[in-house]
């Protein structure tokens, strides 16, 4: 009954409290107004039982009771609450298009750009409960880890799965960048959106990467590319025949081409140089690919006390009535 009630005056519930001491007092009073009377011995009264009317009599109490329960009721006025929301959402579609060759284990970002990029794409993932969204991954070939999907359980566990070294290395970012608009090519959704992630050189692949650019536009899907990675020298792990060793190696990002594709697409490019900057940037394409809701809200309210009043003045007026004649105590 209550899931529809609100209360306006909520503070009158704060009265409640009288009660407990009430029947205390109650208690109390009765136990010390029973006459007494001495006698020499109780047994011909042990089989005696006490009287139904004597247990009626204490249900006069527990009337005016629930009589002040209710009535403090009707003074925090109950109201019923009546709700009509039309809510119309403006579907996106995102696929992560994410970078896992091994110049993504650099030590530029704290672990690494692997684990920073996961840690950040979870966060996104995470901001966007009704989206839904996509996960793929490219090194020297590329494949879907996770088909568009709302179940982001899923799909964040499958990210956290993501490691360097799952296929073979290199960067065929253009393979990659076909795969995640391949995913988005038969979406029915109003936006399209692809986050493709990286931190070298278009190096290996059979997809020209501006061709994929091109396929993109073509069915209205925004690429936004993100370039990680320092500017200079990062610290990489290499293997050697000594075991693996960190070496500084020069930071090689295709700048130029990851632009011409977000222009190509009407999308933007990013570059992060840390881990903090690739989340602001992950925060600012939260915030330009919002999902468009309008919400028309209806709400009437209804006061709902006069119920609860009366049914409590019912009961206190039939316990007055009851005390002063079926009930009624001689002096």
């Amino acid at each position: 009954m209550f899931n529809h009630i609100l209360f306006a005056s909520t503070e009158y519930f704060y009265l409640l409290l009288l009660i407990p001491p009430i029947i205390v007092w109650y208690v109390l009073r009765f136990r010390k107004s029973q006459p007494s009377l001495r006698v020499s011995s109780t047994s011909p009264f042990a089989k005696v039982s006490r009287g139904s009317k004597t247990w009626l009599y204490h249900g006069l109490f527990a009337l005016r009771m629930i009589a002040l329960v209710l009535l403090i009721i009707a003074l925090a006025r109950p109201q019923s609450t009546s709700n009509h929301r039309d809510i119309s959402v403006e579907g996106i579609d995102i696929v992560m298009a994410m970078d896992i060759s091994g110049s993504m284990l650099a030590q530029d970002f704290t672990p690494n750009r692997i684990e920073a990029a996961k840690e950040v794409g979870i966060d996104f993932i995470n901001g966007r409960p009704t989206d839904r969204i996509g996960l793929v991954v490219f090194s020297g070939e590329s494949f879907t880890q996770c088909p568009l999907t709302t179940d982001h359980v899923v799909l964040t566990n499958l990210y956290k799965e993501l490691q360097s070294g799952m296929i073979e290395d290199g960067t065929a970012l253009g393979d990659g960048l076909a795969t995640a608009v391949n995913r988005l090519k038969e979406s029915k959704a109003i936006s399209k959106v692809i986050i493709l992630l990286t931190d070298g050189v278009n190096n290996m692949g059979s997809v020209d990467p501006v061709s994929a650019a091109e396929i993109a536009k073509l069915y209205g899907v925004r690429v936004y590319t993100i370039g990680v990675g320092t500017q200079g020298y990062a610290p990489i792990p290499v293997q050697t025949p000594f075991g693996t060793q960190i070496q500084n190696m020069e930071v090689q990002i295709d700048e130029p081409l990851l632009k011409r594709i977000a222009d190509m697409t009407g999308a933007k490019y990013f570059r992060a140089v840390n881990k903090d900057a690739l989340s602001n940037i992950y925060k600012e394409i939260d915030r330009m690919e919002k999902s468009k809701v309008d919400v028309t809200e209806f709400r009437k309210k209804s006061e709902e006390f006069m119920p609860w009043a009366l049914a409590g003045l019912i009961l206190l007026i039939t316990e007055l009535l009851l005390r002063y004649s079926v009930f009624r105590r001689l002096p």
